[in-house]
């Protein structure tokens, strides 16, 4: 950048500055803002557009323009020139704005005198606050050099907007985060919680954005920087001594920190008279704007890179997100997205979960699950929106989250929580009552885990056993993997908190959106149907004997449940159950004690297996129907899409005739079999599953109470009469049907 350029770039930011930090109404420093720029920038006209609403932009200050129109003119996100900026989040930089496409002239603001157009975006983070225009009357382009400056300006104007510097009247100049917010996104787990906004990453807040020290701001800078490099170098070394993949991913992301373009643009900032914690974050918020709109799946996830190591860089330089001991008593946690082992660090004390990422299926889910807290994920923007502190309300059951809800929603949702508070109550009382319904036919529910804090849950829920325990959280909290000493150790643990009651072991259940951080992740188009489960473990079977071996050995001598996941045909099942054979022998070879008795199972969770051979249900000592992969096979709905996964019902005929036929293929051979999965836990659900024939349910431990309770009220004959009425009739699905029987039943 030219040195005389340079020297007007900071005149301009220190006068920027005293304009900012005057003792003036929000409106009086707007107004002093567009007349500096105006003047700095020799353009008859400066006006600042800021949004009112999520679609509509309003101009809220102008030089050179009729001043009536302040507060008057608006336009839609899209629409005119400044709307395309603002949707774009693009500079418009054109000579003859009429002639442009799309452009839409005011009236109301005079500047039919004006020719040439440029637009820059006001964002922050890839969040586009508003537009700064600068117009002339000749016809011209702004250079590189002049359109880097307004960026520059642009950029402190959005800081000082997210630091409330414009607040006056009116919704455009209303205070950022104060209002209520509703994110609406996806049901992980399901629940209800009030609490605090805790952030995971907290949001650094730049309180200097402008400097007038260019050399010792550089100086910040670089030794920022070389402690950032510093820190990746050595999570670098550390990789390299675990595996060889991880290490690859961490050398792209020191290829980062080490960029020299992405140096040499942020000392061009701090010359232009930025801070360098501002330089940072410019380099930041265009780089989000560039890479988010990247059709490229590969960059658009190097963006995560960049913004971690830009959160990294302002932490380092402002010391700010280093101290966790400010959390809550009731805190809610939000966070983009988090991995088990930083998940397990909060502990139990998190009364709720929302990210703005995460899937249905993920760790995280699980963790959440295991803890009965309330889990929203794919709640976009909500981590730029959130602060600590917050108030904010977690609907589980529906997938949304009220940030800063007012006196009303609050109202409602401390009537729901009682409700669920009494409810509970209710189901404290039958605890320790069978679920034995008012025909006489007993239900087995069981209770899923796979945290070993879980199983204190098993007495307290009235839970008959862990009907799943899922072995691969041991294996994803960890960067390397876990010996076969460990694994012993904790099975060992889970069996001596069961007192007795049965465990059914799942064999490593990862790929899919479950993948360990020290294995290879698969470009997969659909990892779901993809390499994952047993499929993984047949061919890595070193993996699936390791772990064999220490669910053998864990049992000490006492009865061992392990069922494998993901079966889609006979011959898996043998193999998978010949590697146990050569384990059990292997174990007798070196004369340690073996089970005094070995239950092998199948996870049913493809309709292929329904239709085995006879064999199979013959050899299997036990069948668990895994219903959350089944129902997205049956209906080809992938449930970690929120446009398809809730348009078919779980009680769809089709559905249940498909359970009838796996019920009747086991009833022939005696094997045992049950239902695992979300539906399982919704009584409703459990109820007609019961009526089909099931005996055993197995859930998460918040549910038993309810289907507990469910269960002893109802006579199944009638349930299954109401059932087949609603098939004869013609219905898709026969939730209705026995809904509306139900409300007879109390």
């Amino acid at each position: 950048m030219p040195e005389r350029l340079e020297s007007e770039s900071r005149k301009l930011l220190g006068r920027l500055r005293e304009a900012l930090a005057s003792d003036s109404e929000g409106q009086a420093r707007l107004n002093r803002v567009v007349d500096l720029i105006a003047s700095s920038m020799q353009a008859e006209v400066c006006s600042i557009y800021l949004f009112r609403d999520a679609e509509t932009l309003e101009l809220c200050a102008t030089q050179g323009l009729e001043q009536d129109s302040v507060h008057q003119t608006r336009m839609r996100l899209g629409e005119g020139l400044v709307g395309r900026t603002a949707k774009s989040g693009s500079i418009v930089n054109t000579a003859n704005a009429p002639a442009e496409k799309g452009f839409r002239y005011m009236p109301e603001t005079g500047e039919e005198r004006y020719s040439s157009f440029c637009g820059v975006p006001i964002q922050r983070l890839g969040d586009v606050l508003g537009v700064l225009v600068v117009q002339t009357k000749t016809e011209r382009v702004m250079t590189p050099d002049e359109v880097y400056a307004l960026e520059i300006v642009a950029m402190v104007i959005a800081e000082m907007t997210e630091l409330g510097a414009f607040v006056g009247e009116g919704a455009a100049l209303s205070a950022l985060h104060q209002k209520p917010v509703v994110f609406r996104g996806t049901m992980a787990q399901e629940g209800t919680s009030a609490g605090k906004v805790y952030l995971h990453e907290p949001r650094v807040v730049v309180t200097n954005p402008i400097s007038d020290d260019p050399e010792g701001e550089k100086a910040r800078l670089n030794e920022a920087v070389e402690v950032l490099r510093k820190s990746v170098d050595n999570m670098l070394l550390g990789a390299r001594s675990v595996d060889a993949e991880q290490g690859q991913v961490l050398e792209a992301y020191r290829m980062f920190a080490n960029s020299s373009s992405w140096m040499r643009r942020m000392q061009d900032d701090v010359q232009s008279g930025l801070s360098a914690e501002a330089a940072v974050e410019k380099e930041q918020s265009l780089a989000r704007a560039r890479l988010s709109k990247s059709p490229d799946p590969y960059l658009r996830e190097r963006l995560h890179d960049l913004d971690d190591l830009s959160n990294r860089l302002l932490r380092i330089l402002t010391g700010q997100g280093e101290d966790r001991s400010d959390m809550p008593d009731d805190p809610i946690l939000v966070a983009r997205n988090i991995g088990p082992g930083e998940l397990l660090e909060y502990g139990k004390k998190l009364r709720g979960i929302v990210l703005e990422e995460g899937s249905v299926g993920s760790h995280a889910t699980i963790v959440a699950r295991a803890w009965a807290i309330p889990l929203v994920i794919n709640a976009k923007g909500i981590t730029r929106e959130a602060l600590n502190g917050d108030t904010i309300l977690v609907d589980g059951d529906q997938g949304i989250a009220h940030l800063r809800p007012d006196e009303t929603v609050q109202n409602a949702f401390r009537d729901k929580i009682a409700m669920q508070a009494r409810a509970q109550e209710r189901y404290a009382s039958i605890r320790d009552l069978p679920a034995e319904t008012r025909c006489g036919n007993l239900i087995s529910l069981q209770m899923n885990a796979g945290l070993i804090a879980d199983l204190p849950s098993l007495e307290g829920s009235g839970a008959d056993g862990v009907g799943l325990f899922r072995t691969e959280l041991q294996f994803l909290i960890r960067n390397q993997m876990p010996q076969r000493g460990e694994l012993s150790a904790l099975y060992d643990r889970v069996l001596n908190a069961a007192d007795g009651r049965r465990v059914a072991f799942r064999t490593l259940d990862i790929g899919s959106d479950k993948v360990l951080p020290y294995m290879k992740p698969n470009d997969e188009p659909n990892p779901a149907m993809g390499w994952r489960a047993i499929r993984v473990g047949l061919d890595k079977p070193g993996v699936l004997r390791m772990q064999l071996q220490a669910l053998l050995r864990g049992s000490a001598g006492r009865p061992l449940a392990v069922m494998f996941p993901f079966i889609t045909q006979i011959s898996e099942f043998r193999a998978a159950k010949a590697e146990m054979d050569k384990a059990v022998d292997r174990e007798i070879r070196l004369g340690h004690p073996i089970p005094a008795k070995i239950e092998v199972g199948a996870m049913l969770e493809t309709p292929s297996l329904a239709f085995a051979p006879d064999a199979f249900f013959e050899e299997a000592d036990f069948i668990s129907i895994g219903g959350n992969d089944l129902k997205q096979f049956f209906f080809a709905a992938d449930r970690e899409n929120e446009r398809v996964r809730r348009r078919y019902d779980t009680l769809d005929v089709s559905f249940l005739a498909f359970l009838q036929h796996v019920i009747d293929r086991c009833a022939a051979t005696n094997t045992p079999l049950s239902f695992c999965g979300e539906d399982a836990g919704r009584p409703v659900e459990a109820l007609c599953f019961a009526a089909l024939g099931l005996r055993t349910l197995s859930m998460r431990p918040a549910s038993v109470g309810p289907v507990k309770h469910m269960l002893r009220r109802v006579d199944l004959t009638e349930v299954k009469d109401v059932m087949d009425a609603a098939i004869a009739k013609g219905d898709q699905s026969v939730r209705r049907a026995v809904s509306d029987w139900l409300v007879y039943q109390v």
